[in-house]
């Protein structure tokens, strides 16, 4: 331990501080709450689509805890950030890893609603898909328009990405509102859609792979236009700079990955599995 580096060292260990660039996250309630936010809401989807009384309230107080929880969540991520100095370069090559992991179980997440689709139109029990009976949408109608605004946000964000980079801030505030009104508007097409559906979710297996991989695709867009909604007021605020902006980073990579797998749903369910 000699030398000045050493007693450096020994110094900041006496004063309480930390001789390493690692970020040991504090006692957080949020895991927990939100663990127990999405239970509650996955209860009370299921007995809203079993017409269960209360289940459509108790639902609703689910999502409210998400809301809450994400809210909280991010605004202590936001203080370690930008405020207390914790996300050093070794912290952030993690939280990259980590979303990188996290957008590769995500993929796994889609698998799982693609197989059973491509098993149920494959092998059909009735040997036509989809069913004599379902009237499906027509690939390109709404489907078509949606997929054109999902890769124009694609094209937004990206701008505004490069505009960070290059320290444009008007650029970045501007393409990071485009992105959420495109992410806002595919949301809006995608309600309208299924208001004016054919068939309903439990109207047979055409119907529930349809809705399950479309339904949670939505929820997905939902989530990360939150995201983007956060890192807009972030943007206004001033907190990202050109070489430390990874809460901006993970947003886009989140969208970018939303935009891929809807074209995988277009091209597989309306257009292929379509009409």
């Amino acid at each position: 331990m000699g030398g000045p580096s050493g007693l450096r060292r020994e110094e900041e260990a006496m004063s309480g501080g930390h001789s390493h660039s690692y970020h040991l996250v504090e006692p957080s309630p949020w895991p927990a709450v939100g663990a127990a936010a999405a239970f509650i809401t996955a209860v009370g989807a299921i007995m809203f689509m079993h017409e269960i009384p209360y289940g459509a309230p108790i639902m609703g107080i689910g999502f409210l805890l998400i809301l809450f929880t994400m809210y909280m969540w991010w605004r202590d991520v936001i203080l370690e950030a930008e405020y207390q100095g914790h996300h050093t370069p070794i912290v952030q090559l993690g939280m990259r890893y980590g979303m990188i992991l996290f957008i590769a179980s995500e993929v796994m997440f889609f698998v799982a609603f693609f197989w059973a689709f491509f098993d149920s139109s494959l092998y059909p029990d009735t040997g036509l898909w989809p069913p004599a009976d379902v009237e499906p949408f027509e690939a390109f109608d709404i489907p078509f328009v949606n997929t054109m605004v999902l890769l124009l946000s694609g094209c937004t964000v990206t701008w505004a990405h490069h505009a960070l980079i290059n320290d444009n801030r008007r650029d970045l505030v501007n393409g990071l509102a485009i992105t959420i009104l495109l992410g806002a508007a595919f949301t809006a097409l995608q309600a309208y859609e299924y208001v004016h559906a054919a068939f309903g979710f439990t109207d047979g297996i055409y119907s529930s792979t349809f809705y399950m991989a479309t339904g949670f695709h939505g929820f997905h867009v939902i989530v990360g236009t939150c995201f983007l909604i956060v890192c807009w007021f972030r943007a206004r605020a001033g907190h990202f700079k050109p070489d430390h902006h990874f809460g901006f980073e993970a947003a886009a990579w989140y969208w970018h990955f939303v935009d891929v797998v809807w074209l995988f749903l277009f091209i597989c369910i309306y257009w292929w599995g379509g009409p």
